[in-house]
Order: structure tokens, then C-alpha cells, then sequence
């Protein structure tokens, strides 16, 4: 019988951990796909993370919108447009920058995102339905720290 060593054991954790993340994020993607058919049929899914982070944001300028989402101004100018164009998204003058233009979810963008969102709203919830509190805000603590790229707290 091979015994594994102790780094070798923590490659195969963090490739098993690599592996549940591809899993996560394939259910996410077809979330997010769903999503932005019922905002509005044939939306793309990166249509939809603009228009969810300018509705998370509540108001944001394009700038700080491609910065925030790592993409060329050009294309978050175009993509808004769109969203413009659906009634989702308004653009008003920036009250600080008279060069530049807010933008933020109109009312009837609001209510298509609720709507998009209400048959999969409980689908978290579900998910963690058997868990114990203490269990969902550990996991918590620990994403936030792989995010944030810190070593998570020590266990009590």
C-alpha cells in the first residue's frame, strides 16, 4: 500500500476542491443562462451580469462598470445600449462629472429581474435545507477568505 504524503494529499484536496468548483460554477452558468431568458428571451448571460451589477450598484458609471466586470468600455457601452433599449436600464448626467452618465435600473427593469429570479429563489435556501447554521457561516467564513485570498480564522 502507497501512503500519500502529506503534500501529495493536499494537490489531490485542492484538485477535488477544483472539481466541486467546476461543478458550482456549470450550475451557476445554467442559473444565470435561465435568468436571462425570462428577463428577456435570447439575453445573453453577460448581458444579464451588467444588468445585474448595475442593479446591485443601484447607480454606477460605465467606467466603474468595466472596471468593476473586467471588460473593454466598448463593449459594456454596447451592451448597455441594449439594456437601454429593453427598458431596463436608464442613464441619467452625473451630478460629480459632467462628462459622464449614471446608470441604474428603471422600475420595469426591477420587476423583470424579480420576475426572472422569483422560480429559482428558493433554490439556495433548498440546497441547505439539512444544514446547521454553524455549518452555512463556516462555509461562508471560507469563501470569503479564498475570495479575499486571506487564511481563513481557525475553528473555535
Amino acid at each position: 500500500m502507497t501512503e500519500i504524503s502529506p503534500l501529495g494529499a493536499r494537490a489531490e484536496a485542492v484538485r477535488a476542491l477544483e472539481a466541486e468548483f467546476g461543478e458550482l460554477i456549470t450550475q451557476f452558468r445554467r442559473v444565470i443562462t435561465e435568468n436571462a431568458h425570462r428577463v428577456n428571451p435570447g439575453m445573453l448571460p453577460g448581458a444579464y451580469k451588467v444588468f445585474t451589477t448595475i442593479v446591485r450598484r443601484e447607480s454606477i458609471t460605465i467606467s466603474a462598470l468595466a472596471e468593476q466586470l473586467l471588460m473593454d468600455k466598448g463593449q459594456i457601452s454596447r451592451t448597455v445600449r441594449e439594456l437601454e433599449q429593453l427598458g431596463l436600464v436608464a442613464r441619467t448626467p452625473d451630478p460629480t462629472d459632467g462628462r459622464s452618465s449614471l446608470l441604474s435600473p428603471t422600475p420595469e427593469g426591477l420587476e423583470r429581474l424579480d420576475a426572472a429570479r422569483h422560480p429559482r429563489e428558493s433554490g439556495l435556501a433548498d440546497a441547505l435545507d439539512g444544514w446547521n447554521v454553524e455549518d452555512i457561516e463556516r462555509l461562508t467564513q471560507l469563501l470569503h477568505a479564498l475570495t479575499n485570498g486571506t487564511t481563513p480564522d481557525p475553528l473555535p
